[in-house]
């Protein structure tokens, strides 16, 4: 009897619960932990303020923090909990006073971005966290705070699909890849993306074995039930429901980037 590789790991699975019952419930214990393989341990800082997307937060946070030898710090204005752009609350680890450099300084995206852009203090602290940060990393529009504090001058990125045009106001050249890399600044595409970038962030710096190994124990094997999640392969009434549904917001952003462009220009 024929059976597919998913198949074949099925029963390969189900024979080391009968014969190896109790290695497999250490396993569990750790969650799928992986082997140190890492080449040197790093600390990244991800900045955390309120109605941020979750998941620009939580999908690289989980495979950076999986990563052995590694460390992660959500970065906020205060120690009270920040509430994302859907509700949920997430508790900061350390506050812009009390954070450490890091390696990879990592910006997620949302609205609050757009607010965080125009703040001085966010300015303020990402340009010197980038300073000494061996590696910068935006996920979704967090690139328009990488951009606004003058990272992005002369350098490729991406973004979201519905802001990314915008960068060229930083003076940066937009990318429409799902995953780019300019040097050291790593830059998504929208949301999910994070999770595709944050594994190529640790395949390229703590080895491929180790992010395989992350992926694998995360189960990262995405199959959309639809065909598209871009706006090449979405059918062109959903692509322009998306845009008509967000047509305030953008507008918004519009304003809040060009201020934001016109104060970075001012500044240098």
């Amino acid at each position: 009897m024929d059976f597919t590789r998913r198949e074949t790991f099925g029963i390969a699975a189900a024979v080391s619960v009968i014969v190896g019952g109790g290695r497999l419930a250490r396993g569990a214990e750790n969650d799928g932990a992986v082997a140190s393989l890492s080449k040197q341990g790093m600390h990244c800082n991800i900045v955390t303020v309120p109605d941020m997307v979750q998941l620009d937060i939580t999908g690289p946070f989980e495979v950076l923090a999986r990563t052995p030898g590694w460390t992660v710090d959500l970065v906020a204005a205060t120690m009270d909990p920040v509430r994302t752009d859907r509700g949920l609350r997430l508790l900061p680890s350390a506050t812009r006073e009390t954070a450490k450099p890091c390696d990879i300084i990592v910006v997620p995206g949302g609205t609050g971005i757009d607010a965080a852009m125009l703040d001085p203090a966010w300015i303020a602290f990402v340009q010197h966290q980038a300073a000494t940060a061996k590696y910068v990393f935006g996920v979704c529009t967090g690139s328009l705070l990488l951009g606004a504090a003058g990272l992005l001058r002369g350098r490729r990125a991406g973004g979201h699909w519905q802001a990314r045009d915008l960068l060229t106001q930083f003076g940066a050249t937009v990318s429409n890849d799902r995953m780019t890399r300019d040097g050291n600044l790593y830059t998504a595409g929208g949301v999910t993306s994070g999770i595709d970038m944050a594994l190529r962030v640790v395949g390229d710096l703590a080895g491929d074995e180790v992010a395989m190994k992350i992926q694998l124990a995360m189960e990262y094997d995405p199959e959309p039930p639809f065909k598209g999640g871009t706006p090449y392969t979405s059918p062109e009434p959903v692509v322009q429901a998306v845009l008509a549904d967000t047509k305030k917001r953008r507008l918004k952003r519009e304003e809040q980037v060009a201020l934001a462009a016109a104060r970075m220009r001012e500044a240098n």
